[in-house]
């Protein structure tokens, strides 16, 4: 037997011992509920930072940061900017988890960045300890999807600090399928905290486990970038008179991203699975299925970006939100000639990229805030998703028929047909975008709004404005607007409110 083969031998031992003796996932969550429940025992006798009248209020930001991730940076910087102005920045001492502080340097003024280890039960407990509260700020916030483990961080903070009767909301974050032991732990341990999410969907799933929730929505909408989209454009090669259209490709199917020991093993004797490799013991979903299915998708995209170019003479560019979908860009780029220009995030930040988007004419996307931080610039958006949130977002928008699957078999000229009919009603479509815009900035206002009245009620000193709270105006909840975005406001908020009175 030659070298190679006992070596995957030995990693499908590996494999087999572990899922047998444990699974990390399952692993981690018990680590977690165990500390949070060391923290209900404790908090009689030591509750931990509590917040005192006269001094800063301790408030930690736990999400996804650290990834060059553009929506998720962007959600956060606006989410920042809205407590500020809530609070007051004499009121208010802000920390942010970051997974590695070199990818978030410069970002969230005014916030402290700690550095989340990739192993994190007690290191959270007592991080969660020194604050007054927490605020779950990842969008993706409960659903197995993407990685279990994220999921359990979010809610191990949350948890956390209800054991020790402190301030805890999941802010602007949406909830979807979860495994059942996950779910069991979001149950047991959310169940005292306010969840205001992002749509009534995600409500609906947190609600039917008994936790509080309040419908808001997400938090990027106030996000406004410098003017220097186009200058972006031409330096990749726009003539300045073209049609801009914007592919935002995602690596589809490699998601959840889940510990294995075996494969961990084997990376380390033999050298496989890099590809796959996400951080420590983590890896994407991999295999033949999984690269049959992505080269479909791309092959889709490509079909529909050939089309669209030749029929309309456009500007091709390819758009990565996260620097993990790098290897989607140059994967579709291949597929392409000429080959289009790439803005990806790891050479960008997130003021570039928006910048970027609002310089789009039109954008076919399987990233849900490349969509959202598209709208304000008024460019027409498709969505070609892998789950519910570009769905919930085009349904929102009263375009679910702009909603495709990844894995559709007729995806690609289903989208060349889709984009003719936007690009045909793309006026049409602006007016639904911008007022789909200005009522998502009003439902942020009131989430501030819910948030102002959570907190009094814990906390009757804290010395908010006397107009803030949910009987006051929406619009005096949200952080100072850019004149792009008050023109919005004033243009279409008189017409939201009259509808919302009618109805």
């Amino acid at each position: 037997m030659n070298l190679r083969n006992q070596l995957d031998r030995f990693a499908r031992r590996a494999r087999k011992v572990a899922v047998a003796a444990t699974d990390a996932d399952r692993a981690l969550e018990a680590s977690m509920a165990g500390l949070i429940e060391l923290a209900a025992t404790r908090y009689a006798v030591d509750p931990g930072a509590q917040w005192r009248p006269g001094e800063p209020f301790k408030l930690l930001l736990a999400g996804y940061s650290g990834t060059r991730n553009t929506g998720a940076d962007v959600r956060v910087e606006e989410m920042i900017r809205q407590l500020r102005h809530l609070f007051g920045d004499e009121n208010l001492e802000l920390s942010i988890l970051t997974i590695d502080p070199d990818q978030s340097r410069g970002y969230f003024k005014t916030a402290r960045q700690l550095h989340l280890p990739q192993i994190f039960p007690a290191w959270l407990a007592k991080t969660v300890r020194a604050h007054h509260g927490v605020l779950a700020c990842e969008g993706s916030m409960f659903k197995s999807k993407f990685a279990n483990a994220l999921a359990t961080m979010m809610t191990g903070a949350l948890g956390l600090a209800s054991a020790e009767h402190k301030i805890a909301v999941g802010y602007g974050g949406e909830a979807g399928r979860m495994d059942d032991h996950l779910e069991a732990l979001v149950a047991r341990y959310c169940r005292d905290t306010l969840q205001i999410c992002r749509n009534e969907n995600s409500a609906r799933i947190l609600g039917g486990l008994g936790i509080p929730c309040r419908v808001g929505t997400d938090t990027a909408w106030t996000y406004q970038p410098p003017d220097i989209g186009e200058d972006i454009l031409r330096r990749n090669g726009w003539d300045g008179r073209r049609p801009v259209v914007a592919f935002s490709p995602i690596n589809a199917f490699w998601w959840p991203v889940k510990a294995d020991l075996g494969k961990a093993a084997s990376k380390v004797l033999s050298g496989a699975h890099r590809d796959s490799h996400y951080a420590s013991v983590y890896f994407h979903n991999d295999g033949p299925e999984v690269d049959r299915k992505q080269r479909a998708y791309l092959d889709a995209l490509a079909h529909a970006a050939r089309t669209f170019r030749d029929r309309h003479d456009a500007f091709l560019i390819l758009y990565g939100s996260e620097a993990l979908d790098r290897r989607a860009c140059e994967a579709l780029a291949e597929r392409l000639d000429p080959r289009p220009p790439l803005i990806i995030s790891d050479e960008h930040d997130h003021t570039e990229m928006v910048a970027t988007l609002w310089a789009t004419d039109l954008l076919v996307t399987s990233r849900y805030h490349a969509a959202v931080c598209s709208m304000a610039g008024r460019a027409v958006s498709l969505g070609v998703t892998m789950d519910e949130r570009i769905r919930n977002l085009m349904a929102d928008r009263g375009t679910p028929q702009f909603s495709l699957e990844v894995d559709a078999p007729d995806l690609a000229d289903d989208l060349v047909d889709r984009m003719e009919e936007a690009w045909r009603d793309r006026e049409k479509l602006r007016d639904g975008i911008e007022r789909t815009v200005v009522r998502n900035l009003r439902r942020m206002g009131e989430m501030g709004a819910m948030l102002v009245d959570h907190v009094r009620a814990r906390h009757p000193e804290m010395p908010f404005a006397d107009h803030l709270g949910e009987h006051g105006d929406p619009w005096d909840h949200l952080p100072p607007l850019s004149p792009r975005l008050a023109a919005l406001r004033d243009a279409w908020a008189s017409s939201l409110d009259s509808t919302r009175s009618a109805s």
